[in-house]
């Protein structure tokens, strides 16, 4: 590896605040692959996207990430104004032994969303060998992530593998019971995982504004509450798959506003007044989704079972964790609005794995196979 332009793929699209990282998450979970590459005398060129420019829009450059990069890193992180052509290309070959590189924002360039060769070869003749590291943008057929792999022998990085090794674990050889807990807004965009799921759980608990489309499907009032009504069928669907297997909600938390200081209601899941709305699972949901959890062998969980960003509207999600976080199963959780739940109610660091993926990790739990890990097998 010594000498050699490894070129790697990471997920650096993090929440930005004033110019500056907001969390970076994702940035600690790119650093060992990075590190270890450093350490072994690779020359390590980075690349990823931020956001979705329309234009080269300074406020998603790369630059102030690499700042943060470094500091996790443990070294120095230089920065090319471009990922193609002349400052790539000059920045890529002043790289000595040792050092990292990270170019700017590939999406400044609409030919990686279109996945065009050009494009894609342009970025592999910056490196010998390339190591696809960005689970979390591995549902995309980007140049950046897919295209490469056509033109330098390819390989999966540490994160790659870990979020592999955690989903495999949990899916393909579970420990029974299996349990999976969803939650979310719309069943629509979750129909795939959830009869994915059906095949391989033992108990589906469902939660958050998704419930509500499972009770209006059977006929029950629910209120102002946010409900897909171009999923009642498919949420009737699942119902019947599902058998046993299904547990909704008995009571929940409603208010009239999906703000902080309503005043709130416990209502049955089946009498939800009109101009209420339900915001939460109630005490007795919590006491029937923990009972169910408990003794859990395998644990995956996607979607709080609450609006959780409201303190109001939080306790069920925060318990729902606990009980996972108690089970002594193997637990995954996976969604960007999980993980933002679980930092801010105080639950990090106690689950088995917390995937680095949102519409990846979607995708895998899916039972889709992923574009950029499909090319890292043909390689």
């Amino acid at each position: 590896m010594a000498g050699k332009r490894v070129l790697v793929r990471e997920d650096l699209n993090v929440p930005m605040s004033k110019g500056a990282v907001a969390d970076d998450a994702r940035v600690r979970a790119a650093a060992p692959t990075l590190q270890h590459l450093a350490q072994r005398g690779a020359r390590v060129i980075v690349m990823s996207h931020l956001g979705r420019p329309q234009d080269r829009e300074p406020d998603l450059s790369l630059k102030p990430i690499a700042a943060d990069l470094a500091r996790r890193v443990g070294r120095e992180v230089q920065f090319a104004d471009d990922c193609v052509g002349e400052p790539a290309t000059s920045a890529a070959d002043r790289l000595q032994s040792g050092q990292v590189l990270l170019l700017e924002n590939v999406r400044y360039h609409k030919e990686d969303e279109a996945n065009d060769a050009g494009f894609a070869r342009r970025l592999a003749s910056l490196g010998d060998v390339y190591v696809n590291d960005a689970f979390a943008a591995s549902h995309r057929a980007h140049a950046s992530v897919v295209g490469v792999a056509a033109y330098l022998p390819a390989y999966a990085g540490e994160l790659m593998e870990t979020e592999l090794k955690a989903l495999r674990q949990a899916l393909d050889n579970p420990r029974r019971p299996m349990v999976a807990v969803v939650g979310g807004a719309k069943v629509s965009t979750k129909v795939g995982v959830l009869r994915n799921l059906l095949r391989k759980v033992d108990s589906l608990l469902i939660g958050g504004a998704m419930a509500n489309t499972f009770f209006k499907a059977r006929g029950w009032p629910t209120g102002s509450g946010l409900v897909e009504d171009i999923a009642l069928e498919e949420a009737n669907e699942v119902t019947a798959e599902a058998g046993e297997k299904l547990v909704l909600p008995v009571d929940l938390v409603c208010a009239r506003k999906m703000e902080s200081g309503e005043a709130l209601r416990l209502l049955d899941a089946d009498k939800v007044e009109p101009g209420w709305m339900a915001l939460d699972i109630g005490p007795r949901s919590v006491t029937l989704f923990t009972e169910k959890l408990r003794g859990a062998g395998t644990v995956i969980w996607n979607g709080p079972v609450g609006v959780a960003e409201i303190k109001d509207f939080s306790d069920g999600t925060r318990e729902v964790g606990e009980a996972i976080a108690r089970s002594g199963a193997y637990t995954l959780v996976g969604g960007g609005d999980t993980v933002a739940a679980i930092e801010s109610l105080g639950l990090n660091g106690r689950f088995s794995h917390v995937s680095t993926g949102g519409g990846a990790t979607l995708e895998y739990l899916e039972g889709k196979e992923l574009p950029g890990i499909a090319i890292l097998k043909e390689a």
